[in-house]
């Protein structure tokens, strides 16, 4: 895999440096290892830095931050959480529409594909952007992370009052990347089956965003699909 950086411009402008260093060049080492020994790999290529594509860093104003890209065929979106909607809906999937009908009243979508959140300026990115096809965090340890902490501090030391939504330990790790001086956080456990009833239910994620960009004289995120 040659790892074609497909970058929005606004990205590449204030992330250019990273895609030089020894640590991004062991990135595509191992991906093309991969790709030489035959393993899919998730997403397909050509989609690994879309959610960097569907919202541009000036237009950021909510950060979703999952883990990695859902390891089955056909589920890996660019954005994280997200399925295309021909794909069956991933139980995490379901329990984040649960707590969106509970949480502000809208039914539940007939659509898994997220992507229209992203033109509201959620920004929508995985922590880990590939993922072995079967193997969850199989690419946990091939410096991912040092890539996307860098994109989350960036967006904390270039931007200002972003809305920053953790929604698992692996994610509340990155708190220590945001400046909470000018940026809000919202934290709670994960949407997944094993944890939604320890405090993702019921923690209103999506009126808090939008009660927190109101207080901005911010246009609120229409959360629906």
């Amino acid at each position: 895999m040659s790892l074609d950086i497909k970058m929005d411009n606004s990205w590449l402008e204030v992330l250019k440096d990273e895609f030089e260093k020894d640590y991004f060049k062991e990135i595509k080492k191992q991906l093309a290892t991969d790709e030489e020994s035959w393993t899919t790999i998730y997403p397909k290529q050509s989609n690994i830095f879309n959610a960097f594509n569907y919202t541009p860093f000036d237009k950021v104003e909510v950060v979703l931050l999952g883990q990695d890209p859902y390891h089955g065929p056909n589920q890996a979106h660019w954005l994280c959480f997200s399925v295309e909607d021909s794909v069956k809906l991933p139980p995490s999937l379901k329990n984040i529409f649960k707590e969106l009908k509970e949480d502000i009243w809208l039914e539940i979508p007939q659509r898994w594909n997220l992507e229209k959140w992203t033109h509201e300026g959620v920004f929508m990115m995985n922590a880990i952007l590939t993922v072995k096809a079967w193997l969850p965090a199989s690419h946990s340890k091939i410096w991912w992370e040092k890539f996307t902490d860098k994109v989350i501090k960036t967006i904390s030391d270039k931007k200002e009052w972003v809305v920053f939504i953790l929604w698992w330990n692996f994610a509340k790790n990155k708190k220590c990347l945001i400046d909470t001086t000018k940026h809000f956080i919202i934290e709670s456990a994960h949407p997944s089956p094993f944890s939604a009833y320890n405090w993702f239910f019921w923690s209103h994620p999506f009126s808090k965003t939008n009660e927190i960009l109101k207080k901005l004289w911010k246009k609120e995120i229409d959360w629906k699909l």
